[in-house]
């Protein structure tokens, strides 16, 4: 029989920190045109995702992360059978973090040897490594450095079975992972469910994000002969596959810039995916019917590209991320740094599906070891190796036994578990007992466990109004926390404040994130002003600097920024975003002048450090800019994916040199010139665009 068991994981882990207490506004956006809706879809009535852009709140941003790691033991739940053994880390999005095959000691997934959060999530910090669960909105998902709900479930038999899930507070639904190794299965099956509980569609977004071993003749077979390629430089094209410009695509290490291959699989063929080493071995993974969508996404070779994956692992230059397991086993090549193979609801990541009123959606995932002849998936016949393909993921996983297990598994969905191994966040719970009080149905089945033991001093103050009518006011010194957009708390503050002994700063302060959220500029910035007028904070003032910023009015959005700044002098994210209001509003020497006032812990940071080489720039004091890009003093922990910001800076501040130097403009002969004769330092390089 499968056995469950919590243990530990210990590895060298940065902290994460604590949330950023700013609530991230986006700028205002008009509807989307029939046109935008349209642009770059795939899949027959899916929805733009480029045009539904929903901003990350109700979530807080995870920045306050570093590069100093220290051994740290990790929460580990273990699963395993006679062929298999499954280790997921509930603390960090119940991801699957390990999946050895026990005869052969092979790891078949890519392990990071760290937690180092980078910025690459939807609220910042993400992790490489394992399998990730991404639901709700587009891109890595805002539990992806969160713990989640573990809990343990018997089948009809006795079986143990995984159970994995969350409330995710954008679509307001829950996601259910029930994740099983049944007596002799070679395959890990994953049984996802998604239950819409509104009376109205929502768009709906799932990928499992699968990272695995990468080498030289690492190739990743799929049922297609075309895929969407996008890079990054914004384009998205259909093209045939594997060879594409003379270079057969099928081998990721084969490829200089970072690109996602969305495979065009059939509708009528059964969605697969692999990654297969030297000798013919690797992973495998199939489903049901309804996820559909297949894509490989590789970093590329260079020098950005490898960058990012020295970045994520916590690596120096000159080195890869190892792969242990991959390692371990004989015969296979050392694996340099890992790809991924994914697995959506789309065909592609740049769409939502249209989920309906109270639909219920369900799958089955499977995970094994993909074992085929090296000569015939290696061969150059691209019809010939998936056809390869397909027999061993059908000798791996035959479609009759998914569907059966299929079954099985939605039975097991709906029984409640027998233990609670991991708490996730109080959300769910306040949910719960919101709609208890509305008299509205449940989001969820009564399998599913929210205990009020996980309401915690985020959802604190939103109980307080729910049960007294009355959100409390705390300090205005203290970081808010808890943020909401959603329409009936919305309703529930406003009814509130219509007793004058109910205003208080902090009330009108959640109010105007909500009217903001949900594009009420003016009332939005109307009940700041009058936070402000019942208790000055640095909050409110921070958020109007934004209204004022995203409204063009640059300099009194500097002029806001600071006021702010005064008053919570110790806060960093505050100190970055006033920075750059200043260098925005060509006050440069002021955010100079202003850095000597910082505390130590901020002035070293890696945001602030690139803000003063910046303004040093501006200013025209080259000798100053120099100085900090020379001596390597710009680490910045949450560079994001796809930034440039260090590479321009080292660009600016060579063209900006030359020109004073031979007394000439700044034209784009002399900015081809400089990306010719003074390339970028390798530690500062993370561009990903190439061919």
């Amino acid at each position: 029989m499968a056995e469950l068991s919590v243990g530990v994981w210990t590895m060298p882990s940065a902290v994460l920190g604590p949330d950023n207490p700013l609530p991230p506004l986006q700028p205002p956006r008009p509807a989307p045109s029939p046109q935008e809706l349209a642009r770059n879809v795939a899949t027959p009535g899916a929805i733009n995702t480029l045009a539904l852009r929903t901003g990350v709140l109700p979530y807080a941003m995870q920045d306050n992360y570093d590069r100093r790691r220290r051994p740290h033991d990790w929460q580990a739940i273990l699963l395993e059978n006679e062929t298999l053994r499954a280790m997921v880390l509930p603390k960090l999005n119940g991801r699957l973090w390990s999946l050895v095959h026990k005869p052969t000691g092979r790891e078949l997934l890519y392990v990071n040897p760290v937690f180092q959060p980078c910025n690459l999530a939807v609220r910042n910090a993400w992790i490489s490594g394992g399998v990730e669960w991404n639901c709700g909105i587009r891109g890595h998902t805002p539990f992806t450095c969160s713990p989640v709900f573990a809990a343990k479930v018997l089948d009809r038999r006795g079986q143990p079975v995984l159970r994995l899930y969350e409330y995710e507070r954008i679509r307001g639904l829950v996601w259910q992972l029930d994740i099983s190794l049944p007596d002799g299965s070679p395959c890990l099956l994953v049984h996802v469910t998604l239950v819409n509980p509104h009376d109205h569609e929502i768009p709906m977004y799932w990928w499992s994000n699968i990272a695995v071993p990468q080498t030289p003749a690492t190739r990743v077979l799929a049922p297609a002969r075309r895929a969407w390629r996008h890079n990054y430089e914004g384009q998205l094209a259909l093209v045939n596959i594997p060879y594409l410009n003379g270079s057969d695509v099928s081998y990721p290490m084969r490829q200089t810039g970072s690109t996602d291959y969305f495979y065009h699989i059939f509708d009528r063929r059964r969605p697969w995916i692999a990654a297969v080493g030297a000798d013919g071995l690797g992973l495998g993974q199939s489903s049901t019917a309804l996820l559909r969508g297949r894509k490989c996404f590789l970093w590329g070779q260079g020098t950005g590209g490898r960058n990012w994956q020295r970045f994520l692992s916590g690596l120096s230059e000159g080195h890869m991320p190892p792969t242990t397991g991959a390692a371990r086993a004989a015969g296979c090549e050392a694996a340099e740094g890992y790809i991924e193979i994914q697995a959506g609801l789309g065909r592609t990541q740049n769409e939502y599906l249209r989920m309906p009123a109270h639909a219920r959606w369900s799958w089955t995932e499977t995970y094994g070891l993909f074992q085929a002849n090296a000569a015939n998936v290696h061969g150059a016949d691209w019809s010939a190796a998936r056809r390869e393909g397909a027999r061993q993921i059908e000798n791996l996983a035959p479609a009759v036994w998914l569907d059966q297990e299929h079954q099985k598994l939605e039975a097991v969905s709906q029984r409640p578990s027998t233990e609670l191994l991991c708490r996730g966040a109080g959300w769910g719970a306040l949910e719960r007992r919101r709609r208890q009080r509305a008299g509205q149905p449940p989001f969820c089945g009564s399998h599913l466990d929210f205990p009020d033991d996980t309401l915690g001093s985020a959802q604190a103050p939103w109980l307080a109004l729910l049960e007294s009518g009355r959100l409390p006011a705390g300090n205005a010194d203290e970081p808010p926390a808890g943020f909401m957009i959603d329409e009936p708390w919305r309703i529930l503050l406003e009814h509130s404040l219509t007793q004058p002994a109910h205003d208080n700063w902090l009330a009108r302060l959640h109010l105007g994130v909500m009217h903001y959220h949900a594009g009420r500029i003016e009332p939005a910035a109307q009940a700041w002003r009058r936070s402000l007028e019942l208790v000055p904070s640095a909050w409110a003032m921070r958020n109007l600097a934004v209204v004022a910023e995203h409204e063009g009015r640059m300099a009194e959005a500097a002029d806001l920024y600071l006021q702010a700044r005064a008053l919570r002098p110790d806060v960093r994210p505050l100190a970055v975003e006033c920075g750059r209001a200043l260098i925005a509003a060509g006050r440069a020497e002021q955010w100079l002048a202003l850095l000597d006032e910082l505390p130590r812990s901020i002035r070293q940071a890696g945001r602030i450090v690139a803000l003063e080489a910046r303004a040093a720039m501006e200013t025209g004091d080259l000798d100053r800019a120099e100085r900090i890009l020379a001596d390597g003093l710009v680490v910045v922990p949450d560079m994001r994916e796809g930034e440039v910001s260090l590479s321009e800076l080292w660009f600016s501040l060579h063209e900006r040199k030359c020109a004073r130097r031979e007394n000439r403009p700044i034209d784009d002969a002399l900015r081809a010139r400089v990306r010719r004769e003074f390339p970028v330092p390798p530690a500062m390089d993370f561009r990903m665009r190439g061919t």
